[in-house]
């Protein structure tokens, strides 16, 4: 039968080998086949070349550190890193173990073995046999497992193979053996949180990495390739006899004698545990938001931004991002409220720069988990009313003094008719003690005059993401589609506070890769004209009665002049409760900086929250901005509230002007009205006559 099956393929060789011939296709294969070489290594060199390997030995010591807006050290962002150490601060031992079982070869090759490329060669081939296409006992050295960590992704491919292969060449090119294996150790998983033999050391055994004896440095070692199967700590059966097993390649390597191998063999493994991880990320709220902000404006990967060992200049301010997050811890600024949320930002009113952020009251933070300072999507309430009814109104026309209904009316053809907080009814008010007291019914009121796709168009400007489904009078109130999270509030706010101009809020204002190249040196942020500088400064007029005759009254910090604005929403949870609300706002600011604060319910909790801000976060505003301001240049504002008096007979013969020029005003706007009203009035008998 064999030899049947000899005759036949000889047969068929001898018909095919003309064509073959013919055609010189054999001449062919091997050029297609140097082509297809020459293109693959040519392209592995491109990488390898193109991969800043020079850099390497710099982004793998160096951490990311954070500074603030005084070029001040605060902190430092990593992942996939440890302490780093020198080669000399890696006790022999280590060394030695490290050797024996991962690579005994290691300094007497070029970045890749031979032998290793032959067996996984083979192990490839035969997986693609059986179906599989992954490379199994891949036969790396020590040089392309340190690429592979520092450059390459952990799925087992022959194209990623072929690239740790070029790139293991390239930096033996650049870096001595001493070098590759110092960073090798920095940068390798030992379980249980830690990077780096130094910090794996102070977390298994409570020493430097230079202090590791032969049995700790072979424990250590034997955990390089399975770290969660073979640590001592949650296998200690399998870490020993993996332990064991490294001793005994120490040993077969002529690193130890046979008697040294066993004494260490007899030798207990005692655990204890040094390591401090994480406490140079101090500012976590802030450090996650850094890091968003690199991400989503400027294109750094989150893996870059926390291992290449990037300097990043901000705009914190440490002292203000510490009195936030002790403040947060103290439940009574809350009005002991344990079932809200919270969060709170500050911005640098001059440039919208975030001096500090808290993004919620979790007792263990999430590395860039929920930020509600700045991811939210959050009903606003009446702090909103600034921007779409009293900015439009004093741009149109209106002053402070202007007088506006605050009785129940009706709206629109659907009879929209919105309530005071408690169903309070007054006479006619000033449009200042309407904002002050965040009456409703006069903010519909202006709305529903200056017309709600002026509101809109407001919103827009002040950079608030409003829908089409925001076009409607309950827009003068907070009710929005979607919602706006206290970073949006808080940029807005700067207009009022920066003579009527506005800046986007961010938190970089550059950064530095570790090699020294500045990769942002001007941060991405605008800065517009929203409102005149007289409209800005009369608004700072209105919401200084916030917190001294309003509903912010109790909440300013002894001492200092804040201007600002309070919001509520009702509770959908308990809407027959009329003292009751789901959110709590409070926006309090200088003419230094901003502040939103805001306080509620998530979910579906059947628990409520007092309307008087003394009750949810006045506490918090009146402790906090205590801190802050003392913290900023102080600068005064140029206007006075106009609840109060002054013994100042210029002044006074100023106010009594402004009186008679807002009385004025508000005699022709109600002339206005009246005739605008009488004309409609007249049109509706007209249209009666002749059956609409």
């Amino acid at each position: 039968m064999t030899q049947n099956n000899a005759r036949r393929q000889a047969g068929l060789w001898q018909r095919m080998k003309p064509f073959w011939d013919r055609w010189q296709l054999g001449r062919l294969a091997i050029v297609v086949f140097l082509a297809i070489f020459l293109l693959s290594s040519t392209y592995l060199i491109t990488i390898a070349k193109t991969s800043h390997v020079h850099k390497l030995e710099a982004t793998l010591s160096q951490t990311t550190d954070i500074y603030d807006n005084q070029d001040q050290w605060a902190g430092q962002l990593y992942s996939q890193k440890g302490t780093y150490v020198k080669y000399n601060a890696i006790s022999q031992n280590m060394r030695d173990a490290v050797l024996s079982i991962e690579d005994r070869n290691f300094y007497h090759e070029h970045g890749f073995s031979v032998r290793g490329l032959a067996r996984a060669a083979y192990l490839f081939v035969r997986n693609k046999l059986t179906g599989s296409n992954v490379i199994s006992g891949g036969g790396s050295t020590i040089t392309q497992q340190l690429v592979k960590n520092a450059y390459l992704t952990q799925q087992q491919t022959f194209s990623r193979k072929a690239k740790e292969i070029f790139l293991a060449m390239q930096v033996e090119q650049d870096y001595s053996k001493n070098d590759i294996l110092t960073m090798y150790l920095n940068n390798s998983w030992f379980g249980n949180g830690v990077w780096g033999v130094e910090d794996a050391s102070e977390k298994y055994f409570g020493v430097h990495a230079s202090e590791l004896t032969t049995a700790q440095a072979a424990t250590l070692a034997g955990m390089l390739t399975n770290p969660s199967g073979f640590n001592p700590i949650d296998h200690p059966e399998r870490s020993k006899k993996r332990r064991d097993l490294v001793l005994e390649t120490m040993a077969q390597n002529k690193k130890l004698t046979k008697d040294q191998m066993q004494q260490a063999q007899a030798t207990p493994i005692v655990l204890t545990d040094n390591y401090v991880g994480g406490e140079n990320y101090r500012y976590p709220w802030f450090f996650d938001s850094v890091i968003a902000e690199a991400v989503n404006k400027y294109g750094i990967s989150e893996k870059d931004i926390m291992n290449q060992g990037y300097k990043i200049y901000t705009t914190l301010n440490q002292t203000d991002q510490t009195n936030l997050q002790n403040d947060f811890k103290n439940n009574n600024l809350f009005g002991n409220q344990n079932s809200a949320q919270a969060a709170s930002i500050l911005l640098n009113a001059k440039t919208g720069g975030v001096r500090a952020v808290i993004g919620g009251r979790e007792d263990q933070h999430i590395f860039r988990g929920y930020n509600r300072a700045n991811q939210s999507n959050l009903q606003p309430g009446s702090i909103i009313k600034p921007i779409v009814v009293y900015a439009p109104a004093l741009t149109a026309g209106y002053t402070i003094n202007s007088k506006l209904p605050n009785h129940t009316l009706t709206f629109g053809t659907n009879g929209y008719s919105p309530n005071n907080a408690l169903n309070v009814q007054t006479g006619d008010v000033t449009m200042y003690q309407a904002l002050e007291h965040s009456y409703n019914i006069p903010a519909v009121y202006l709305l529903n005059k200056l017309g709600v796709n002026t509101g809109f168009q407001s919103a827009k400007n002040f950079g608030l993401p409003v829908t089409k489904n925001d076009k409607s009078l309950s827009l003068a109130l907070g009710g929005m589609d979607k919602g706006v999270s206290p970073q949006q509030m808080a940029q807005a706010y700067t207009a009022f506070a920066n003579d009527g101009t506005m800046s986007q809020a961010h938190y970089i204002t550059k950064i530095v890769d570790a090699s020294g190249h500045v990769v942002v040196s001007q941060p991405k942020y605008d800065q517009k004209k929203v409102v005149s500088e007289k409209v800005a400064n009369n608004l700072t007029r209105m919401m200084l009665g916030t917190y001294t005759n309003g509903t912010g009254a109790g909440a300013a910090p002894s001492g200092y002049t804040i201007a600002g604005k309070t919001g509520t929403t009702e509770n959908p949870n308990d809407p027959n409760n009329a003292n009751s609300s789901k959110d709590s706002w409070a926006v309090a600011y200088t003419r230094d900086v901003v502040q939103v604060t805001w306080m509620g319910l998530e979910g579906n909790s059947a628990a409520s929250l007092p309307i008087g801000l003394m009750s949810t976060i006045g506490r918090y505003v009146k402790t906090s901005m205590g801190q802050v301001i003392p913290n900023t240049s102080e600068h005064s504002f140029s206007v006075t509230n106009p609840n109060q008096t002054t013994n100042d007979s210029g002044s006074s013969n100023s106010n009594s002007n402004n009186d008679w020029m807002a009385n004025t005003q508000q005699a022709i706007n109600d002339g206005v009205d009246k005739t605008v009203d009488g004309a409609n009035k007249v049109w509706d008998t007209v249209k009666s006559w002749f059956g609409n």
